[in-house]
């Protein structure tokens, strides 16, 4: 009798597995083939040797991309490992991290070197031409080690990490992501072009030391895409920021734009396909409306550099040349006709040469400005610009 019921347990045993086993097997080159589809609307293609599954395991071997712009030349990644892998509802895939091999390419006398690559919650699409969020590429944050680029056996470029990261809205109405460049060094002594070299010597921009934030926002529905802050942060430079808000890039939209890209990649006759995607694009344009922009410069030192270093070329001083710029200004801004806009840049460059701290020009109408009425204006009324868009040029604000 007990041997009956363990031969029935085992018999129950191997009919579940073999009925629940396929479920929770992953097909390792489908996943690949999904991710190259998904890649592929931005004009990538990727390719492997193998997949090789192991659990929720994917090691893919042999992998290269190309690019469709350069369709001779393949970046040979080697092997890529999904972690934390599952099939997610319609056929998509769910890594939860996906890690890629250092590199280190050399071409001529240059070469690159990044480390530590890592992607997490990675979201590959079953369907990468539908309509929604769920048929995007998506990641929740990518991150690099240490990157060094060098010429000549001198290191010339170097960061110290970067990171990006993207969240999903509530509802999935959108998303909010950011990214940081953290410890970015340039050495720029290996320049050659002896005026250059000099400039940058007097300017005591030899070495570079900063990094670069962006922190933003985009609304599916609207196509809303509200880029707070991109700003390159330079010791003994300055801090320069874009801020941009614009609507109408939505989904539609940026799936138009990757077709065109697309087409315009493909094909052979480079000057055809520049006319092709100058076309696109102002057709595409005509969806998109101006909400506001800022350009914000906060000075680290290198405005009166620059201007003892200008000055010595004159034959004067820094102070002499900036007093020669507040004449100068308003006789060139009196040529755009554009008398309230001019009364306010001759403002703000006096304001700023007499204690350089910050120089912002902003442009924020009362309603937002479809682009075929700013590009009608530049065309027609070329003037007019200034008050259709609502710029404000203020200085050490």
């Amino acid at each position: 009798m007990m041997h009956t019921r363990k031969i029935r347990l085992m018999m129950a045993s191997a009919a579940l597995l073999t009925l629940t086993g396929p479920a929770f097997a992953l097909d390792g080159a489908d996943l690949m083939k999904k991710l190259d589809a998904a890649m592929s609307s931005n004009g990538t293609t990727l390719t492997f040797d193998k997949a090789e599954v192991s659990g929720d395991t994917v090691t893919a071997s042999g992998v290269q991309i190309k690019l469709a712009g350069q369709p001779g030349d393949a970046l040979k990644i080697g092997d890529i490992t999904f972690e934390g892998v599952e099939e997610t509802e319609g056929g998509g895939y769910y890594a939860e991290t996906v890690s890629f091999p250092d590199v280190n390419v050399a071409q001529d006398e240059g070469s690159l070197a990044v480390k530590d690559i890592l992607v997490s919650g990675l979201s590959i699409p079953a369907n990468p031409a539908g309509g929604t969020l769920d048929d995007i590429l998506l990641y929740e944050s990518a991150s690099t080690g240490p990157i060094t680029v060098s010429a000549k056996g001198k290191e010339v470029f170097s960061l110290e990490s970067s990171e990006a990261n993207l969240a999903r809205q509530e509802n999935d109405a959108g998303f909010d992501f950011d990214a940081t460049a953290a410890g970015l060094r340039a050495d720029l002594s290996q320049i050659e072009d002896p005026k250059t070299k000099e400039a940058i010597e007097k300017l005591g921009l030899t070495k570079l030391d900063g990094a670069v934030t962006m922190k933003g926002s985009w609304e599916v529905e609207s196509g809303n895409v509200a880029l707070e802050e991109y700003a390159f942060d330079f010791k003994n430079v300055g801090r320069l920021n874009l801020a941009v808000d614009i609507s109408g890039y939505t989904l539609a939209f940026m799936k138009s734009l990757q077709e065109a890209m697309k087409s315009a990649e493909a094909n052979p006759n480079k000057e055809e396909a520049n006319q092709a995607m100058g076309l696109a694009m102002m057709g595409l344009m005509q969806q998109l409306t101006f909400n506001s922009a800022e350009i914000r410069f906060d000075d680290a030192s290198i405005t009166k550099k620059a201007l003892d270093y200008a000055g010595s070329q004159q034959g004067v001083t820094g102070d002499q040349l900036a007093q020669s710029l507040k004449g100068l200004v308003p006789l060139m801004m009196a040529q755009l006709n554009v008398p309230e806009l001019q009364n306010q840049v001759s403002s703000a460059v006096n304001t700023y040469l007499d204690g350089p701290k910050s120089l912002t020009i902003s442009a924020a109408p009362e309603k937002p400005v479809p682009f075929p009425m700013i590009m009608g204006a530049a065309m027609g009324a070329p003037n007019t610009i200034p008050s259709v868009l609502g710029v404000k040029v203020t200085a050490n604000d």
